[in-house]
C-alpha cells in the first residue's frame, strides 16, 4: 500500500508541474518562443549535467562492465514493440495517414521529459543513470524509424536518411554526449573538481520542473478539445502502456537484469507516446490531430497505470 501512495503521489507530482505549463500557456505567459527555449536549455544544458551527476554519484567502474547486457533490454523491448504495432496497423485497417502515426505513437515511450522526472521521483537520483541507458535505445528509434513511419502517413514529403548521416546526429546529441563524457570518466576513475559537480547538480535540479512544464505548454499547445477516442486508441493504449512493461519485464528476466535497473527499465517502458511525434505529423502532413489525441490519451492514462505498475514491481 505504501509503493501505491507513493506513485500516486509521484504521478500527481508530475500532473502538478504539467498543470503549470498549462496554465501558463493559457495565461499568455508562455508561447511558441518560451517553448523553443525551455526545450534547448532542459536537452542541451540541464540533461547532459544531470547525466554526469547521475553517473559519477551512483555508479561505479565496476558497472560498466554491466553496461552493455543492460543496453540490449531497451533495443529489444523497443523492437518487439514495433512489430506487434505494425501488425496491430495492419488488422485494424488503419488509413495511410493514420497508420504509421499510429505506430510511431504506439512503440515508443516518453523516456525524456515525462520518463527522467517520474523515475528521479520514484527512485530517487540513483536511477538516472538508467534512464540515460533506456535513453540511448529509445532516441536511436525516435530519430529514425519514428521519422520514418510519419513521414510515410505524410503527404508526398521525403528527407534523405543516410546511415553516416544518422550516426552524425546521434553522436552529437548533447544527452548522448553527456552520456559518453560521464561514462568515459567513470572508466578512467576521473572526476571533475567539486565547483563544477556543484554547479551541475544545480542546473540538473532543473530538468524535472521545466521539462514537465514543457510537457504541459505542450498538452495546452495541442488543445484537450482534440481528445477523442478513435479508431486505433484503444491498442495504443494497450501497447504502450501495458504490452510494453510486460514486454521488458520478460527481457530483464531473460537477460538477468535485476533490482533497480529492472525497475526503472520497465517503467521507462510503461511512460506514454513520444510528443514529438505530433511536431512530425504536422511537418510531414500526416494526421496531426490524431497525433495529439494519442499523446495526450498515453500521458493521462499513467495517472491509473504506474501506481498499480508500482506495486507490482514491489
Amino acid at each position: 500500500m505504501g509503493e501505491f501512495l507513493h506513485a500516486v503521489s509521484a504521478v500527481f507530482m508530475i500532473f502538478s508541474l504539467m498543470a503549470v505549463g498549462y496554465l501558463m500557456g493559457h495565461l499568455g505567459w508562455m508561447t511558441g518562443a518560451e517553448k523553443k527555449f525551455l526545450s534547448r536549455f532542459v536537452v542541451n544544458i540541464a540533461v547532459p549535467l544531470n547525466c554526469i551527476v547521475g553517473v559519477l554519484n551512483n555508479l561505479n567502474r565496476e558497472d560498466v562492465s554491466r553496461m552493455g547486457r543492460m543496453l540490449a533490454v531497451p533495443f529489444i523491448t523497443i523492437i518487439t514493440c514495433l512489430i506487434i504495432s505494425e501488425a496491430a496497423a495492419k488488422v485494424l485497417k488503419l488509413p495511410r495517414e493514420r497508420a504509421g502515426v499510429f505506430v510511431a505513437l504506439a512503440f515508443i515511450s516518453n523516456t525524456m521529459f515525462i520518463g527522467l522526472p517520474l523515475s528521479t521521483q520514484l527512485f530517487g537520483e540513483v536511477s538516472v543513470p538508467f534512464v540515460m541507458l533506456y535513453y540511448m535505445g529509445s532516441t536511436c528509434f525516435t530519430q529514425t524509424v519514428a521519422v520514418l513511419l510519419v513521414e510515410r502517413s505524410g503527404r508526398d514529403v521525403h528527407v534523405a536518411h543516410t546511415p553516416a548521416g544518422f550516426v552524425k546526429d546521434l553522436l552529437t546529441k548533447p544527452p548522448i554526449l553527456g552520456i559518453i563524457a560521464s561514462m568515459t570518466m567513470l572508466f578512467l576513475e576521473v572526476r571533475p573538481p567539486e565547483m563544477f559537480m556543484s554547479f551541475a547538480k544545480y542546473m540538473s535540479n532543473t530538468v524535472s520542473p521545466l521539462a514537465l512544464m514543457y510537457c504541459g505548454f505542450i498538452v495546452y499547445e495541442i488543445g484537450i478539445r482534440n481528445i477523442r477516442l478513435e479508431r486505433g486508441m484503444p491498442a495504443i493504449l494497450v501497447i504502450r502502456l501495458l504490452a510494453a512493461p510486460a514486454i521488458c519485464a520478460a527481457v530483464c528476466m531473460l537477460l538477468g537484469v535485476e533490482g533497480l535497473c529492472r525497475s526503472v527499465f520497465i517503467v521507462e517502458a510503461a511512460l506514454p507516446s513520444v510528443s514529438q511525434i505530433t511536431v512530425m505529423a504536422g511537418a510531414y502532413g500526416a494526421d496531426e490531430e490524431y497525433a495529439a489525441a494519442g499523446s495526450i490519451l498515453t500521458t493521462l492514462g499513467i495517472f491509473l497505470t504506474i501506481p498499480v505498475l508500482m506495486v507490482v514491481l514491489t
